[in-house]
């Protein structure tokens, strides 16, 4: 499993979205970002997984105590 994780400002990491292998979050991160502030910093496609954040994460690991059920597993573009 891998998680990507979404922050805004100096707050906490947030879990956003979790993937089946880092080639589809990956993939997912370049179409969700519209401007591409380098270092995981951006803006983001409205309807995303990552809208409203200002930067993103990824792990292998769970990096917070957030419930995996309650975000969209392998989103994709088609979903909007």
């Amino acid at each position: 499993m891998h998680y990507l994780y979404g922050l805004k400002g100096d707050g906490p990491l947030r879990l956003a979205a979790t993937f089946g292998s880092e080639q589809q979050l990956l993939a997912y991160v370049r179409w969700a970002t519209l401007q591409d502030h380098g270092d995981h910093r951006g803006k983001f496609e409205q309807g995303s997984a990552l809208v409203g954040y200002r930067a993103w994460e990824n792990s292998t690991v769970p990096l917070t105590e957030d419930d995996v059920t309650a975000v969209v597993h392998n989103p994709t573009p088609s979903m909007l």
